[in-house]
């Protein structure tokens, strides 16, 4: 049976890998956008498969080059 002392300790474990599901979720949805804001701004397939890997593995340095060099009109 869990006791009532056992409960805060359980968050406490469980709270990092909450906080790192979270993270991998938005990198993922992320990554996800950069392809398709590339698509739809009329990029080609390939300049938006390479947004996506490296804002995949590169989250926050990925992200900020494609926000940097992506074209500003569609």
């Amino acid at each position: 049976m869990v006791q009532v002392s056992d409960a805060p300790s359980n968050f406490i474990v469980f709270l990092p890998l909450l906080i790192i599901l979270f993270l991998n979720i938005l990198n993922i949805v992320i990554s996800i956008w950069v392809y398709r804001d590339a698509r739809r701004r009329g990029n080609s397939k390939e300049f938006a498969i390479i947004g996506l890997v490296a804002s995949l593995f590169f989250p926050v340095i990925g992200l900020i080059v494609y926000l940097v060099i992506r074209k500003d009109k569609y």
